[in-house]
């Protein structure tokens, strides 16, 4: 919007010029995001508090993870609503709002948080069995994630063809399954930074180091020049994105304000579900999709921790891990919850500077 408004008067005093530069927009957004999160995040806090959104500690977790997590239950819940108002305000002040990439990256974080909602809405507020809440989130997973695998399989400018990392030119020719892999992405980020969420600012933490990283690589993405340097494909328009990507860390930094250890508020399904969602869209769009394995590290370690962990539960009555997903193995092992959350953080920003390093692995 300010670009729209200010921008044109570059004819009547030269400084309104700096709105041209994606790099000036792009922190503004991050500022602009933190500053309204830190603002509403007391009122945020008190109006769920008043409507009782507390967060449950299930307890058959009573004899090993419940008293180390007892004195969370009741916190406030369902604060991704902060997350994602802080990233649309941002994003529609300081964006281009005729850039087809701004808009779909919103619709992903609106439609995906709006799923998180109903989410939480069941489990918190109508206590309705959590098998419903399942099929409500997957649902709204897959809607989202057809809707945009078909709108970049029908654009003739944007192709349907997969991008290998650390190899110049490789490209693989999905076809029509290319709007299946995108439903994958989508779901599959989406879930992934929902199972992270289990402790104190630690997704929100992950999240900002992948968001920051996705900044770089959109701005990269989008600029011709950088581009054909490096040897990735170009995607005109998609330079926008990166203030989207700034507003998602400036908006998670300034809830991380509230929900780091130990936390006021948490963010809910309703903030993770849009969050993942979110990176997985800016992972589609800028053609770096098998980066993500990268950039969220984390998260697939998260989730992938399940799976075997659920398998060799049933195939042989036995553990893996002392519980999954994986920060709650930790846990049980005897590290504070800080060290685990901050160690995360720091495995989360390794991977993050390690998948900007791949644009030169070439």
């Amino acid at each position: 919007m300010l670009y729209h408004l200010l921008y044109p008067l570059r004819d009547f005093f030269f400084g309104f010029n700096v709105f041209r530069y994606i790099t000036f927009r792009a922190v503004g957004s991050a500022i602009c995001a933190f500053l309204i999160s830190v603002w509403m995040g007391p009122f945020v806090i008190r109006w769920l508090s008043r409507f009782k959104v507390g967060e449950p500690i299930r307890k058959r977790y009573v004899a090993t993870l419940y008293p180390l997590h007892a004195n969370k239950e009741g916190t406030p819940t369902m604060g991704g609503v902060l997350i994602i108002g802080s990233i649309i305000i941002s994003t529609l002040l300081w964006a281009k709002l005729t850039n087809r990439y701004v808009l779909l990256a919103l619709g992903a974080t609106a439609w995906l948080g709006l799923v998180g909602f109903l989410d939480d809405y069941i489990k918190f507020i109508t206590k309705r069995a959590a098998e419903l809440s399942v099929v409500t989130k997957l649902a709204g997973q897959i809607i989202f994630g057809l809707f945009l695998g078909l709108f970049l399989y029908l654009d003739p400018n944007f192709g349907s063809v997969l991008n290998v990392p650390f190899f110049k030119g490789l490209l693989i020719e999905l076809g029509i399954f290319y709007i299946f892999f995108v439903v994958l992405v989508i779901v599959g980020s989406s879930n992934a930074v929902n199972l992270t969420d289990g402790l104190d600012g630690m997704a929100c933490g992950c999240v900002i180091m992948a968001a920051f990283a996705y900044a770089v690589m959109s701005y990269l993405t989008g600029h011709s020049n950088f581009s054909s340097y490096l040897w990735i494909p170009y995607v005109a328009g998609s330079g926008e994105l990166t203030i989207f990507c700034t507003a998602i860390v400036g908006a998670c930094l300034g809830f991380l304000w509230y929900n780091c250890f130990p936390a006021s508020i948490f963010m809910g399904d309703t903030g993770s579900l849009a969050l993942g969602g979110a990176i997985g869209a800016v992972a589609v769009m800028i053609k770096k999709e098998l980066i993500l394995l990268i950039v969220g590290g984390v998260f697939v370690v998260e989730a992938v921790s399940v799976v075997p962990q659920v398998a060799s539960f049933k195939l042989r009555g036995k553990r893996i891990f002392k519980m999954a997903p994986l920060h709650h193995h930790f846990q049980l092992l005897g590290w504070p919850e800080a060290k685990v959350i901050i160690r995360f953080w720091i495995a989360a920003a390794i991977l993050a500077l390690l998948s900007l390093s791949t644009f030169k692995l070439r």
